[in-house]
């Protein structure tokens, strides 16, 4: 464990995926907080030692997002072998992405909307004509003095 790290993420034999604080500037109230938003909890018995809340619900994919989260609000975060090749590979978009065929028909133009380009623009609509009188202007009309 590397220990300019301020947290570690890891496997445990008993508990499964936890993670704890390493470094003394994160306070064990400051922990406690940060890991119970990452969807961890207090391991009874062990202070200190958090394990991740329903593992077998994608486990290493959300402990590997913990530990992105963390590095993203800059705290160094330590991790497992196996969890780093998880964030690897399950946090980055790839092509194989269920939603590709999807994406890739909403860039192309519909062939319905397709034209033919015109030689020619399209005529202009001729003005009406000038009138060849002057309009009446009745300012005065209804009004008593």
């Amino acid at each position: 464990m590397a220990t300019s790290s301020h947290f570690a993420i890891g496997a445990h034999p008993q508990h499964g995926l936890v993670a704890a604080a390493t470094s003394l500037t994160v306070t064990p109230p400051l922990a406690h907080w940060l890991l119970t938003r990452e969807q961890f909890e207090p391991v009874p018995g062990t202070p200190g030692l958090f394990r991740l809340t329903d593992p077998e619900r994608d486990g290493p994919r959300r402990a590997a997002q913990a530990a992105h989260s963390l590095r993203g609000l800059g705290y160094a975060v330590h991790t497992d072998y196996t969890l780093a090749l998880t964030a690897e590979s399950g946090l980055r978009p790839t092509s194989t992405d269920s939603r590709a065929p999807l994406v890739q028909a909403a860039a192309r133009t519909s062939p319905q909307l397709r034209t033919a380009p015109t030689t020619r623009p399209a005529p202009a609509r001729a003005l009406p004509p000038k009138p060849a009188y002057a309009p009446t202007v009745h300012r005065d009309a209804g009004r008593s003095r």
